[in-house]
């Protein structure tokens, strides 16, 4: 039987554009470039890895998200993945993470899955805790923030790296992983593989089809929410402090004046 690895990628505005809230403090998507969350680059190149050992996978990846987000889709798809499932609707705006994982074991339930590989994180929300939510609703282990993932005998096995030392870690499938980005480069897409990307298939689906209500997510259902939100100020001038012979005593008095010392 195929090996059904499932990869959750977000869509996520570019890091270095001019982000900010929109007048709902909801993240303003429209005024800034999007792309695939590169934590999410990672959980691809796993994905790809474990199928390319496997005597038979297939490595769908799933995002939830408005049309743009399809972008996200086809770059890992030109890295080597074979189909792809876009889950879109106008009630998902808004959506916190607990909604998110709601609407993510749906589509997995709905798909199908043995092996679901995760980013660490995603770049913008950067919360980190999807993954587990997620195998909680699935009622599947989590095996979480893998430096190292290997799939073998219907068991996935990893290594996680802490800061004093590395825990060898294991669970049977299905199971739900997540993996940092200290577990390998990914890949960049070859001239090929875009190509490629172009006919492989994308299935969409609605809250309708996963049985989702829509006061389930959406501004309306998240448990979180943001009251308020100040402009990060604009960078002003650094400090120069002229060493004259006295260079590292003015230094320290300035370090200690902003208490960093």
């Amino acid at each position: 039987m195929s090996l059904r690895i499932v990869v959750t990628v977000k869509y996520v505005p570019d890091a270095t554009g001019d982000r900010h809230f929109a007048e709902d403090l909801t993240v303003d998507r429209d005024d800034v470039d999007g792309l695939l969350s590169e934590l999410d680059e990672y959980a691809v190149e796993q994905a790809l890895q474990i199928a390319e050992e496997a005597d038979d996978a297939e490595v769908t990846v799933l995002t939830v998200g408005p049309e743009d987000a399809k972008d996200a889709l086809r770059k890992a798809l030109s890295m080597g993945a074979d189909k792809a499932v876009h889950v879109e609707d106008d009630d998902l705006h808004g959506t916190d993470a607990l909604g998110t994982s709601l609407v993510l074991a749906k589509a997995l339930e709905h798909v199908g899955y043995d092996l679901v590989i995760s980013g660490m994180a995603s770049t913008d929300g950067g919360m980190g805790v999807v993954p587990a939510m997620l195998a909680e609703r699935l009622g599947v282990p989590q095996v979480t923030l893998l430096s190292e993932v290997k799939v073998e005998d219907g068991k996935v096995t990893g290594r996680r790296d802490g800061d004093s030392a590395s825990e060898q870690l294991e669970a049977a499938l299905p199971a739900v992983v997540s993996v940092t980005d200290q577990s390998g480069e990914a890949r960049y897409p070859s001239f090929k593989g875009i190509m490629a990307a172009k006919k492989k298939p994308v299935q969409s689906l609605d809250l309708s089809d996963l049985g989702i209500e829509a006061e389930e997510v959406g501004l309306e259902g998240a448990w979180t929410t943001v009251d308020e939100a100040t402009e990060r100020p604009a960078r002003t001038a650094g400090t120069v402090v002229n060493d004259e012979g006295e260079g590292g005593k003015k230094l320290a008095e300035f370090l200690a004046g902003q208490k960093f010392i």
